[in-house]
């Protein structure tokens, strides 16, 4: 076992720190206050390859393995979860999956461009009335001739109101799973309408919205992987997409624990830095506990995907432990600065809210002990 990481990886983790303590840190809260990232920073990413780690170069990639692409995401994280779930969406869910199970024609047509940053994916499978129960959606997909016509609506789904594509997951068949189909669905196209949803407790910044799909009429050549195979392709990008997550918590974890170290040793009390008293200590000891285990249950999920060996329950585990994980950080953060950090001229209060959010998206916390159970008892407990 060696953790010392290559030249190439240390060099993507530096790039993406000095890019997020340049570009994104000092805009983070006004980001938050307003509801809105700037959209420019979607180029930005593009233009460092941020937007395709581990994608072929033939398409435009960046290519890099699954630990650098997850350093990276960390670093993400660690500046403005918000702008690290425009990368995990974009290219961990909806990039990656047209790379495994796209055809040439949507690789070139849809690959090559979001990789670029020159257009943005959203992940359209959560429902206003299925959300862990994903196998029962209730958009519609009917074939009509060699075109598909689509309806529905989609809720929380991140890049909504930004997308340029909408991998749009849809019932063609029954009941069930197996009645699943997956699109390519261009946001532009008639009867296609995003609402953005306001008033959310964290990642205000990041473009989360509602989807409508009323007759939304696309080609066949739009289906991604076959018909009846789109839980299929939905349940693989979550795999990876809770590695994604995992990643980023593991950065905004730090965050917490870099702003509390700060803080107590600057701050005085009974005259003296609040460092030098045992129980803050303890609080920015265990902080840093979840930060080094998170982290390596991450990198553990990293290697195996770049293996080629079974990673989904060292996922679960990983993104179970890390978005507690951040909570934890983030609440303890709070603690360490007492009434500043209920207010926002600090960033550890928005780090809260923030993570909370990671315990919910991409399988709640229950449903990745669930999922981890399952594993280990062969029962499934749903």
């Amino acid at each position: 076992m060696n953790l010392e990481l290559s030249g190439e990886q240390t060099a993507a983790r530096q790039l993406a720190a000095d890019f997020v303590d340049r570009e994104i840190v000092p805009h983070a809260a006004r980001w938050d206050r307003d509801e809105s990232v700037d959209r420019s920073i979607v180029a930005r990413l593009g233009e460092l390859g941020f937007l395709g780690l581990t994608i072929p170069e033939q398409y435009g990639g960046s290519a890099g393995d699954h630990l650098t692409y997850c350093l990276v995401l960390e670093e993400l994280g660690r500046g403005d979860s918000a702008v690290r779930g425009i990368v995990s969406v974009s290219l961990g869910l909806v990039a990656k999956s047209i790379h495994h199970f796209g055809t040439e024609e949507q690789k070139q047509t849809w690959l090559t461009r979001l990789v670029a940053g020159e257009a943005l994916g959203c992940f359209a499978l959560t429902e206003p009335g299925t959300g862990s129960d994903a196998a029962q959606l209730r958009t519609r997909a009917v074939r009509e001739g060699s075109d598909w016509v689509l309806s529905g609506t989609k809720m929380f789904i991140t890049n909504g109101t930004w997308a340029d594509v909408a991998l749009v997951f849809a019932r063609s068949g029954g009941e069930g799973h197996r009645g699943i189909t997956a699109f390519l669905v261009p946001t532009d196209s008639p009867g296609f309408t995003a609402r953005e949803v306001h008033g959310k407790l964290g990642l205000r910044g990041q473009a989360t919205a509602e989807l409508v799909l009323d007759g939304v009429r696309v080609p066949d050549s739009a289906r991604l992987h076959a018909e009846g195979k789109g839980f299929g392709v939905a349940m693989a990008a979550l795999a990876k997409g809770r590695m994604s997550v995992a990643a980023g918590c593991v950065g905004l974890a730090q965050a917490c624990l870099d702003a509390a170290v700060g803080y107590a040793t600057q701050r005085e009390q009974f005259g003296k830095p609040i460092a030098a008293h045992q129980l803050v200590q303890e609080l920015l000891a265990d902080i840093a506990l979840d930060v080094d285990a998170a982290r390596l249950l991450v990198w553990r999920v990293a290697d195996l995907v770049d293996r080629g060996e079974e990673f989904a329950v060292a996922s679960s585990k990983a993104k179970l432990f890390a978005s507690e994980a951040a909570v934890r950080a983030a609440d303890r953060a709070v603690q360490v600065f007492g009434g500043y950090g209920y207010i926002d001229e600090f960033p550890v209060g928005k780090y809260l809210r923030d993570a909370k959010v990671m315990t919910l998206y991409e399988g709640t916390s229950q449903i990745q002990k669930l999922l981890i159970g399952r594993a280990l008892t062969g029962v499934a407990a749903f």
